[in-house]
């Protein structure tokens, strides 16, 4: 039986990187989530790492470990406060945040 990973687009306030983030698994592209959007995603159990893209920019890797029929969650947003868009320009991989539920 599958594990189940769940992102979630969403945050407070205005998001300043606007448009669809590509999701990746483990390297492979598994669609693409919008904001205010949940996507699930099936996913082996064990360790995997997701990391989220807008073009050149992107989020760091999180790594995270599924157990056979748990649903992992993420809740994903792009930059959304002025100082942290800005360095994302210096450092792409700042430019979208994500944080495990």
């Amino acid at each position: 039986m599958a594990a189940t990973l769940q992102l979630t687009r969403h945050g407070v306030g205005i998001e300043l990187r606007k448009g669809s983030f590509d999701v990746l698994v483990d390297g492979n592209s598994v669609g693409l989530i919008d904001w205010n959007d949940t996507v699930e995603v099936a996913v082996e159990p064990g360790r995997h790492k997701i990391r989220l893209r807008a073009g050149r920019f992107s989020s760091q890797d999180h790594s995270f470990v599924a157990a056979e029929g748990e649903m992992v969650r993420f809740r994903v947003h792009g930059a959304m406060v002025w100082p942290r868009w800005v360095i994302s320009m210096l450092k792409p991989d700042l430019a979208i945040y994500v944080k495990r539920e």
